[in-house]
């Protein structure tokens, strides 16, 4: 079987010896194609209204769990994941379509008050050249009744005037500070959603791929160390399938809580960058101190017991630990972090695994 979609398997929590799955034939290229697809887009659900992301993992799990039995049809398995996915599609489109809206709508109504105001301006501003030019032509008639019948006119309109402007500059000011801030809450609100994770409030993948990507250009200039921690929760499709889901997200949300407290430096960044994945990035830290760091929060979590709805949960995680090396791709770094993640995972779960450079085996230390 191929390395890949042995991995994959093992991503699954399915036994070879006991499940759909012959260990001697393992699963096909496709099926394991359309496998990985659907992990990947289980992995990067948007929470919006009819779809909600608990309910889309339980559906696109059962295609997976599907697509792993050798005895299921492949054919009317794709056409309901096609279903799927055209009715998924189309409401994303929508709730995309709905935020911009609402958003638009913000700065529209902002726009038509300010042309509003401008234009009232505009009208009072041709009635006061008006009364000007009169002023000008009483001034010109040699007639003191005539000057100062218009003398008190333009006095009493240009008060009138000036008492008006102020008052529809406090009110324009105050619409402009209230729109402001309806602008400002909505940009709030989508840095949060384009910078973290809806269910755990953990940094997301967006904000992990931006992070680790400026640690390292920090790198090649200051060579500072920094340390990259891949983590899986182990078994945790197991979690979900006994569980169920409701059980496994507040398992993530305890988790990253977990990390968190783990890892609270002012610049130790926690993120989750898929279904049960997260990613920590330790800048100035070397590897001694970044497994000794790791080794501790892995420890911290297997001694914690989470209680929800009833039922008493306790889990472990599998981490890969790989320090940034000078020359090497950001690309490269992560795959080594990622190559020990799998290699504590194939090694029996809850341990840590150093990645080594890449022409070297890698070290298990716990």
């Amino acid at each position: 079987m191929k390395q890949w979609i042995q991995k994959l398997i093992h991503q699954f929590d399915v036994d070879l010896g006991k499940g759909e799955i012959n260990p001697k034939v393992g699963l096909s290229d496709e099926r394991a194609t359309l496998i990985f697809i659907i992990d990947t887009f289980n992995k990067n659900l948007i929470e919006f209204d009819n779809h909600p992301v608990r309910k889309m993992r339980e559906i696109l799990d059962s295609f997976a769990r599907e697509l792993m039995d050798e005895n299921s049809n492949i054919e009317k398995v794709l056409f309901r994941i096609r279903q799927f996915f055209s009715s998924y599609r189309l409401d994303e489109y929508s709730y995309v379509q709905k935020t911009f809206d609402d958003f638009r709508g913000i700065i529209w109504d902002f726009v038509d008050q300010l042309s509003e105001d401008f234009s009232l301006e505009r009208a009072e501003d041709a009635v006061m050249r008006g009364n000007l030019n009169k002023l000008k032509e009483a001034v010109e008639a040699n007639s003191i009744e005539l000057l100062r019948d218009e003398s008190r006119q333009f006095i009493d309109a240009y008060v009138e005037y000036q008492n008006t402007r102020d008052n529809r500059r406090e009110e324009r000011l105050g619409i402009v500070r209230e729109n402001l801030e309806g602008v400002k809450k909505q940009l709030v609100e989508a840095n949060q959603n384009m910078r973290f994770d809806h269910l755990t409030k953990a940094y997301n993948r967006k904000s992990f791929d931006e992070q680790i990507n400026r640690h390292w250009k920090m790198f090649q200039i200051s060579d500072v160390p920094v340390v990259l921690l891949a983590l899986d929760i182990d078994h945790f499709k197991k979690i979900n399938d006994r569980f169920g889901h409701a059980i496994g997200d507040h398992v993530l949300i305890e988790c990253v809580k977990l990390l968190n407290e783990a890892f609270d430096g002012d610049s130790e960044f926690v993120a989750r960058v898929g279904g049960e994945e997260f990613a920590i990035l330790l800048p100035d830290y070397r590897l001694e101190r970044a497994v000794k760091k790791g080794e501790k929060a892995l420890e911290k979590i297997r001694k914690e017991t989470l209680v929800h709805e009833g039922a008493e949960i306790r889990f472990t995680m599998s981490m890969g630990i790989a320090q940034l090396h000078k020359g090497e791709s950001v690309e490269a770094w992560m795959k080594r972090a990622d190559a020990a993640l799998y290699e504590s995972k194939t090694n029996g779960r809850n341990r840590c695994t150093i990645a080594m450079d890449e022409d070297m085996s890698s070290s298990q230390v716990s």
